[in-house]
């Protein structure tokens, strides 16, 4: 199963609630952190929440 890393690399300053609540329910806290999560529909709908804040790579599990 393929894996995405997840990246934020934009700040959260200035961004609505919405956008905020999705970036933290990622696992995302602070500035280029990084997290890995399984490839589902559910984290792609995430990801394309916020796609101008993140970076996305696939990984291999």
């Amino acid at each position: 199963m393929a894996k995405l890393q997840i990246t934020l690399v934009r700040s959260l300053i200035g961004r609505n609630e919405k956008q905020r609540a999705t970036v933290n329910t990622l696992g995302l806290r602070k500035l280029h952190q990084s997290v890995v999560h399984d490839d589902s529909p559910a984290i792609r709908g995430m990801v394309n929440h916020v796609s101008h804040l993140i970076k996305v790579e696939e990984v291999q599990a």
